[in-house]
């Protein structure tokens, strides 16, 4: 295999642990915390989890190992989209397993939580493992979005640990995969199999987060890869003088990823999408605000600026959702077929006018027709539209331009208004790990085994303390039903993950809140440049500005 110089030194390099897991297996012990409960819905939840609810959160510390010994065979399995470390989290959890005992077994289910269910798996053993160390991506064993949720599922599961004797399963994944890893542990713990269930918190995203997860992994990576972009676009930027550039970064359902880019960046206009919801704004009040932006600095003579949008803005705002909402219903049931049969758009537009509420339709009437058509072409397997693909860099830069337009047939001087489009999220996901997720993933995998060695499942690997150097960090776990809250998904009410959204009276926003005028009026763009791997601390080592000023550093 032809490997690059990074690609080797990556493979050398030695990812630092908590301090208290430095001492050796034998060395380190468990101590207990307070019980637990869930951050709302307390009787539903426990009612739905009698056999893992209300355990008690834990913490490793140096002293004697009184975890009983046995072998242990354990199943990896890495589920969703692809976050930097995970390769990591499963050499960490390699090397405690075999540090623990040279005859544990560790399997990697390929292609996600279907590996499981089809029994198709590969046993990792040293020369395999050696590859993927400190490197990107997933394909260690790759991953996939099957959800485990279904009695059926379960039992599956149950018989394929029991044919290989697994005694333990770690599920690597966000909110949906470790709201299932803990549906699975219940069933495994009411059904006495014996198997017991770690989850550890993966999504670039960042919204997997809370008081005792205070950053997933891959968010550190992503959001560094992407500024760095950002950063060379802006330079990029500044030299030409004669392009308003708009850039979607990923961010479905929070704002995480923009936000950070923003303070890593210092972009003119950076979008919010919990302050969209919050003020309730319309597409018209956002193009005016970043209208408001190129006026003013046209007035200076500066025709150029960078805009970076959250992927699923559009759905924060209010008369939008509404919109998409009686778009589902215009076309449910034989109504599409009936659209669809319709000769061209001109006919459809008619059909899609008598269909609509006229507050509706006065939104649809001002968008792009481009971005009209894909509210009715790209469909989910449920029918309904796909907002993630809507192209809302070029949505608000078209609105920017019409709300430029009509300033200027005002009287108002508006400058030049050029723009280019780009959408940064593949980019991220399989980079390089920084120093700090390679060090925070695989201490979550080390840590995980810990939590399987002294017998607890239900969990959540868990490492705090994250703005310090490594070995400050200290190293534990959590049951995942203290995350949990009921929410409504497809009709039914279901256990699952609260997501973690921008808050708006945090620190980071804050921060943004108080100089984001004079981003937008002026040119104050800071310049990342690549992750650093190698020189002093205070550059390679360095985590988020979320985090940062999280903790008020």
């Amino acid at each position: 295999m032809n490997l690059s110089p990074l690609q080797k030194a990556r493979y050398e390099y030695s990812p630092k642990l908590p301090g208290m897991l430095r001492h050796g297996i034998a060395d380190i012990c468990v101590k207990e915390g307070e019980a637990t409960q869930s951050v709302a819905d307390q009787d539903k939840i426990s009612a739905l989890f009698p056999n893992t609810y209300g355990k008690k959160e834990i913490t490793f510390q140096k002293g004697q190992n009184t975890s009983p010994e046995k072998k242990q065979v354990v199943g990896v399995i890495l589920s969703g989209g692809q976050a930097p470390g995970g390769h990591n989290v499963v050499c960490g959890l390699y090397d405690a397993l075999k540090a623990t005992n040279k005859d544990n077994v560790l399997y990697g289910f390929k292609g996600g939580p279907s590996g499981l269910l089809e029994d198709d798996y590969i046993i990792l053993e040293d020369e395999y493992i050696d590859q993927y160390r400190n490197t990107g991506g997933f394909d260690i064993i790759g991953s996939g979005r099957t959800k485990l949720e279904t009695q059926e599922q379960f039992a599956v599961a149950a018989e394929v640990c029991k044919k290989h004797g697994i005694t333990a399963i770690v599920i690597i994944g966000g909110d949906d995969s470790n709201t299932n890893a803990a549906v699975l542990a219940e069933y495994m713990a009411a059904n006495n199999t014996g198997v017991q269930v770690i989850g550890c918190p993966k999504t670039i995203d960042g919204d997997l987060k809370n008081e005792d997860i205070e950053a997933s992994f891959g968010f550190d990576t992503a959001t560094k890869t992407y500024s760095e972009l950002i950063g060379n676009i802006e330079r990029d930027c500044n030299s030409a003088k004669k392009y308003w550039h708009f850039i979607k970064v990923m961010g479905r359902s929070a704002s995480h990823v923009a936000l950070e880019c923003a303070l890593e960046t210092q972009p003119n206009i950076c979008l919010i999408s919990e302050e969209v919801a919050e003020k309730k704004m319309s597409l018209s009040q956002i193009a005016d605000q970043i209208a408001d932006s190129v006026v003013k600095r046209a007035e200076k003579g500066m025709n150029f600026g960078v805009v970076i949008i959250p992927e699923g803005v559009v759905e924060f705002v209010p008369e939008f959702s509404k919109l998409i909402s009686e778009i589902n219903e215009l076309l449910a049931g034989s109504k599409a077929a009936e659209f669809n049969a319709l000769p061209d758009w001109d006919a459809k537009y008619a059909f899609i006018e008598k269909g609509l509420t006229s507050e509706s339709m006065e939104v649809f009437a001002i968008l792009p027709q481009s971005i009209q058509q894909q509210l009715f072409l790209d469909r989910d397997p449920h029918g309904n539209v796909q907002v993630s693909l809507i192209e809302s860099e070029k949505l608000f830069s078209a609105l920017v331009g019409a709300k430029l337009a009509e300033r200027k047939a005002a009287g108002t001087y508006c400058g030049k208004y050029a723009t280019l489009h780009h959408f940064f999220g593949y980019e991220g996901r399989c980079a390089f790990p920084s120093n700090f997720d390679a060090d925070y993933c695989y201490s979550l995998g080390y840590n995980a085994f810990m939590l399987i060695q002294y017998g607890y499942t239900g969990y959540l690997s868990k490492v705090s303390n994250l703005s310090k150097p490594a070995d400050e960090w200290v190293a534990g776990g959590m049951p995942i039903t203290k995350m949990m809250n009921m929410e409504r998904r497809h009709g039914e009410d279901k256990p699952v993950i609260r997501k973690a959204l921008v808050e708006l009276d945090g620190a980071p926003f804050k921060y943004f809140e108080a100089h984001r005028a004079e981003w937008a009026e002026n040119t104050c763009y800071t310049f990342p440049g690549a992750i650093q791997y190698f020189g002093p601390s205070s550059v390679c080592d360095i985590t988020t500005r979320t985090l940062a000023l999280e903790k008020g550093e």
